[in-house]
């Protein structure tokens, strides 16, 4: 059985520092290799996420990181010590960059005879794509299908009768198989996360299966207390699965720096830990890696990395979907007002990546009545500059009663909520009389930053 990373750095580009590698702002595809190379010595992460959906990207990480680093990845194999897991385009919703996919699957043989012709064996350094807004246990069978009998499945065939296989001519291709990683973005499919893995398994023989739940885009959608609520379903529920089916089943939990998008800091690695027990891997976006001190850093990814796996917590999932359903209501419909200038202030938000805009539920202007809004990262730094954070939309739809449960299901309900409202300007227009009673009643107003008051 291969190692289970636990700490995985992405490409989120959510942070305010630019790290020492880079030239300007905007981190490009040459020095996300540099990035690779340094959350694997100098950070210690255990997996880097290499993101094709929507950005730029270089296609040979493989060799050029074993070309410009090998003594390092002497010591720490690609592949078993550490891993590059890739992000493909999901090309049932993504039409502009189907393709790319192909591409990328296209790379992964490739990346391997880098592999062999450094290491001298047959360990892959690349095994596993992850799909992002995943709908059917189909369009995860169409990459599983298309890798083993398209990618690799021709190697077999000649080029006319009589004449060499394509595999004489130009060697083999492997490795054989690839693994699949859902990565379940909405409602409907959090809910249905344990449905849908079950049906992509269920004919094929897996050592075990790495499942992904998104933490910001069911934020922005849906507000923050139905996106904690989402996740915790679909643990328990992957938990239940894997029991059921005897497969271990390997959870992410895709967590930003903002309390909106998982509060997950260095400073704040307990918090997560309790709120997500059974979850294999945890994320660590940019704004973690490049706005803290290094040696602080260092230390928050060793306690990552060392934690131990707990039983997913237990959680009643129709006195939840109860909140959800109400709350989420509350929460759009408070949007829907601020919508106009949140895309005003996002065209100001630096950028830190070369990205193209996200299609979710929000791009495709529906679900909320035509509104585009937009990526999380984006729409967050925007609420905040606004003087309103997004966390604070839709408290009030919640009873004495909820928040009651809320305590007891969401670990740091409160504490999530200190964090973000230090940073309310509480003479923000959009602050209704409903909103402002909500957070004294929980406790959690006052305390704001006075500079940041000042310049909202």
């Amino acid at each position: 059985m291969r190692t289970i990373p636990k700490c995985m750095s992405t490409q989120h580009p959510d942070n305010v520092y630019s790290p020492f590698f880079a030239e300007n702002m905007v981190i490009n595809g040459e020095e996300e290799i540099k990035e690779a190379y340094y959350v694997f010595s100098h950070l210690g992460c255990d997996e880097q996420m290499w993101d094709y959906e929507g950005k730029e990207v270089d296609n040979f990480v493989v060799k050029k990181l074993l070309n410009q680093y090998p003594s390092f990845f002497r010591d720490k194999r690609l592949g078993k010590d550490v891993f590059i897991t890739l992000r493909v385009p999901n090309p049932t919703v993504e039409k502009g960059e189907a393709k790319v996919l192909l591409e990328t699957l296209d790379s992964i043989p490739r990346s391997f005879d880098a592999a062999k012709m450094f290491y001298g064996d047959d360990i892959p350094p690349i095994f596993e794509v992850i799909l992002p807004m995943t709908t059917s246990h189909r369009c995860l069978d169409r990459i599983y299908l298309y890798y083993r009998d398209f990618v690799v499945g021709k190697q077999h065939k000649p080029f006319k009768p009589g004449d060499v296989t394509i595999c004489e001519w130009i060697g083999e291709f492997k490795p054989e198989t690839i693994n699949v990683i859902p990565l379940f973005e909405d409602m409907p499919r959090l809910l249905e996360a344990h449905t849908i893995t079950r049906e992509f398994i269920r004919d094929k023989k897996l050592e075990y299966q790495r499942v992904f739940l998104a933490r910001s885009d069911p934020a922005m959608n849906y507000g923050l207390i139905s996106a904690v609520l989402l996740n915790k379903i679909a643990l328990m529920e992957l938990e239940r699965l894997s029991q059921e089916i005897g497969i271990p089943i390997h959870p992410i939990v895709g967590v930003g720096s903002p309390p909106f998008r998982g509060n997950l800091r260095p400073q704040t690695v307990d918090r997560v830990i309790q709120e997500y027990p059974s979850a294999s891997t945890l994320t660590v976006q940019s704004s973690f890696k490049y706005d803290h001190a290094p040696e602080e850093v260092r230390e928050a990814v060793r306690l990552l990395r060392e934690r131990q796996i707990q039983p997913a917590q237990e959680v009643d999932r129709g006195r939840c979907l109860e909140i959800i359903n109400k709350y989420v209501v509350a929460y759009q419909e408070q949007l829907q007002a601020m919508v106009p200038a949140i895309n005003e202030v996002a065209k100001y938000v630096p950028q830190r990546r070369r990205r193209k805009l996200h299609v979710g539920l929000f791009g495709y202007a529906r679900g909320v009545g035509g509104v585009t809004l937009p990526r999380a990262i984006g729409f967050t730094a925007a609420m905040y500059s606004l003087g309103f954070p997004p966390e604070i939309l839709g408290l009030d739809a919640l009873t004495e009663d909820d928040i009651q449960f809320l305590q007891q299901v969401y670990v740091n309900f409160k504490r999530d909520l200190r964090d973000a409202v230090r940073f309310l300007n509480p003479d923000t227009p959009w602050l209704t009389p409903a909103l402002r009673r909500q957070l004294e009643h929980l406790g959690v107003a006052g305390n704001y930053h006075e500079e940041h008051r000042s310049l909202t």
